[in-house]
């Protein structure tokens, strides 16, 4: 928006005024409203299509009586289960309305003017717009394989160097790191530089030498690890996550964070859902072989994709994707368009059910034919 059209950018911030707010995916209601449509699919935002399990089904349930109260604004009980859960004292567990909201307040607290933060090429776009909120100078290392390229962002941190932001696996390529390197990497940093490790979708990995970056958190002070109860947990639309790191710096996160930031059925069926082993386990089950429903799909048509270890896949369309994204909008399934991440000729698919994958691959497969 211009300032003709808007007068009150003189008065914002220079880094605001200059900031390009994140684009979710299209709602189905929104689709449906503007073409008319019904019976629309979305597999664009890496949601669980089981959604909630059954035991955070129940939690939700019996705290309904008592929405008219405020919840536990410092979270007490969920983050003592959190804590019990990783092994770790509540006090390192700082939580979150989803993780973006933590990956915020890491940037408000550790980030201003005239500091630097690091990130990967093609890694989720929450990163730059958290740097350049509060007027930071963001650095982006060149990928390697669409994945974080571990070398060429050490090489970029320098004595500015507050944040470097790590996504295993990563978010929108589905790449990931092994355990060993980024270990490595960690350690070599410099104690003035807090590195996060954005862990969100680990419960989808099934590789040996993934590493869980929990369990580094008493090695390395200055090491930060979110997750988020939005993906294998299926409670995307409750927004709840967290983030767990020595107690000192998670000291320093809650004292910005909005002491109802979590609400209480978010918080309720956090806690129910965080030891629902199965429903983790029959999310990750639906989300292999939808993998792999999707991945012969795109080998069939001769097309390249990202070997993910997610529960999304990105494919190359062999041209740009923007006109292919519009034909499958009008044809009632929403999937992710990752233009805006230097890939403009990719496509970011969900893994959704069987029916919705199959739906996809149909519609995806009359648009490249016409």
């Amino acid at each position: 928006m211009s300032q003709a059209e808007n007068p009150f950018l003189s008065l914002a911030v220079p880094w605001i005024a200059g900031l390009t707010p994140y684009v979710p995916g299209k709602p189905v209601s929104e689709l449906e409203r503007e073409l008319g449509i019904s019976g629309s699919v979305k597999l664009a935002s890496n949601e669980n299509p089981l959604g909630p399990g059954p035991r955070a089904r129940e939690a939700m349930d019996a705290v309904l009586a008592e929405l008219g109260r405020y919840p536990d604004g410092g979270g007490f009980e969920l983050r003592r289960v959190l804590a019990e859960y990783h092994g770790l004292s509540p006090m390192a567990v700082t939580i979150g309305n989803g993780s973006n909201d933590v990956l915020d307040l890491i940037a408000r607290v550790f980030l201003q003017p005239g500091a630097e933060s690091v990130f990967s090429e093609h890694a989720f776009a929450v990163y730059p717009i958290a740097i350049q909120s509060v007027g930071a100078t963001a650095r982006v290392a060149k990928a390697r394989d669409y994945g974080h390229d571990l070398e060429a962002m050490a090489a970029l941190v320098n004595d500015q160097t507050r944040v470097v932001w790590i996504a295993n696996p990563n978010n929108p390529t589905g790449t990931w790191l092994a355990a060993e390197p980024l270990k490595s990497f960690i350690g070599s940093l410099p104690k003035t530089c807090i590195v996060v490790v954005d862990e969100a979708y680990t419960e989808y990995v099934a590789e040996p030498d993934f590493p869980d970056a929990t369990h580094w958190v008493e090695t390395f002070p200055n090491l930060i690890v979110t997750r988020t109860f939005s993906k294998a947990h299926g409670l995307a639309a409750l927004r709840v996550g967290y983030a767990l790191s020595d107690p000192r710096i998670a000291d320093l996160l809650n004292r910005v964070r909005q002491p109802f930031n979590v609400n209480a059925l978010a918080q309720a069926a956090a806690i129910a859902a965080i030891n629902d082993r199965e429903h983790v386990r029959a999310s990750v089950e639906l989300n292999r072989a939808g993998m792999k429903q999707l991945t012969g799909a795109f080998e069939r048509l001769g097309l390249a994709y990202i070997p993910s270890v997610g529960n999304f896949v990105t494919v190359d369309c062999g041209r740009p994707a923007a006109p292919i994204n519009e034909a499958l909008l009008k044809r009632g399934v929403i999937v992710r368009p990752v233009g805006n991440y230097g890939m403009p000729n990719h496509l970011r698919i969900s893994i959704g059910l069987e029916s919705e994958n199959a739906r996809f691959i149909a519609a995806f497969e009359d648009v490249l034919a016409s």
